[in-house]
């Protein structure tokens, strides 16, 4: 249900079941879970991206599960499922990308959201799904989208359940790039192999501001920064990041 490789820095995470639009059942959850863990503690991960088999990305849940009686309830699945999956996104200091290759919809749409860069095919697109039967947004939904398009545009969305194509989505700054259906696949991979190229120790410390500031005043961002320019100054690739501009070559960052 969870395809899982790595090409050189990069961990490739996959969704695979493409039957059911990559929709979610328990064991997939806790495979994702436990594949996040692994890049967690991976060294020698340095980007992660998280894409789909087939046609979708990610449908949400799958329903046959959610209303069949012997299977985990809703707030199991909320509580078990979902929330640590998203939970390790935003904590895991490594780069995270969402490789949306077709539509995300309900707990799906807002996975790829969760995630800190998203980029997506442009026949992609992202269905806040829940209002057609009857529930909220859950998987950080009503957090990070509002953030991402404001109050007014995200209410809407999320009330209607309308489909947003790919294109739209980049244009109110939901998602960072589209492209062509045709290229998409390796445009995904060129672009996680160049961050997983980039000092990743200081993209991991950019990310733990990035998440701070999200219920941080001025005043405590600036001493956040302040604190952790020290931290990254202390790393390695810092060191190599001077030394290349200084002999005014291409710098050869190792993650450290």
């Amino acid at each position: 249900m969870i395809l899982f490789e790595q090409q050189n820095s990069v961990a490739i995470i996959t969704l695979n079941r493409p039957d059911t639009f990559n929709s979610f059942i328990r064991d997939m959850a806790l495979e994702l879970q436990s594949k996040l863990e692994i890049c967690k503690q991976g060294d020698d991960i340095r980007c992660i991206m998280l894409t789909g088999s087939g046609k979708a990305f990610c449908a949400g849940q799958d329903l046959n599960e959610a209303i069949d009686p012997q299977k985990p309830q809703i707030e199991e699945i909320v509580n078990q499922h979902y929330n640590p999956i998203i939970k390790s996104i935003r904590e895991i200091e490594k780069p995270i990308i969402a490789a949306v290759n077709g539509v995300a919809a309900g707990a799906g749409a807002n996975l790829a959201l969760s995630c800190d860069i998203v980029i997506a095919a442009q026949s992609a697109s992202f269905i806040q799904a829940f209002s057609k039967i009857g529930l909220i947004p859950d998987s950080g939904g009503t957090f990070f989208l509002p953030r991402l398009i404001g109050l007014p545009k995200a209410t809407a969305i999320m009330m209607t359940g309308e489909k947003v194509m790919a294109v739209d989505a980049e244009k109110m700054g939901m998602i960072y790039k589209v492209y062509d259906d045709d290229e998409f696949q390796q445009q995904s991979i060129n672009l996680a192999k160049q961050i997983a190229s980039m000092p990743t120790k200081g993209l991991g410390l950019t990310k733990r501001l990035l998440n701070q500031s999200l219920s941080s005043t001025l005043s405590s961002q600036l001493e956040a920064e302040g604190k952790t320019q020290v931290l990254a100054s202390q790393t390695k690739d810092h060191a190599e990041g001077i030394q290349s501009f200084l002999e005014k070559r291409k710098p050869r960052f190792t993650g450290k």
